[in-house]
């Protein structure tokens, strides 16, 4: 059974950092896959934050984090990252990592990922960010 495990997250300091990790376990396979990162804010529907695809550079960052946040991934070690940068009160919500094992992981700003693309996801880890 393949899991995700997120953890990183924390309390911090507006303008301050954080990086989240999402550890995949389980999975053996060798074919490549679509890890993202979404998250949710109290009252707030669930918004995607960005993807990365394993096999290659295809990349989506949100415009509400796009020069601050940077998604990768260690393809070796089944662990994608989410570093974040300039953090902002609004960013202040559960970050779940997710991950889709077929289908590809191409992603821009009129073609945004949706939850439903992802079927594994990690129970979250929480960001707090302080003003």
């Amino acid at each position: 059974q393949v899991q995700l495990v997120e953890s990183g997250g924390g309390s911090v300091e507006a303008g301050g950092s954080l990086s989240l990790s999402c550890k995949v376990s389980g999975y053996t396979a060798d074919s490549n896959y679509c890890m993202a990162w979404f998250r949710q804010a109290p009252g707030k529907e669930r918004e995607a934050v960005a993807t990365v695809f394993t096999g290659g550079d295809s990349r989506y960052h949100a415009d509400a984090v796009k020069g601050r946040f940077t998604i990768s991934h260690d393809k070796a070690k089944k662990i994608a990252y989410l570093q974040m940068t300039s953090l902002k009160p609004e960013d202040t919500a559960m970050y779940y990592c997710a991950a889709e094992f077929r289908g590809g992981c191409y992603y821009t700003a009129y073609h945004v990922p949706n939850g439903g693309d992802f079927g594994t996801w990690g129970r979250g880890t929480q960001v707090t960010v302080s003003s």
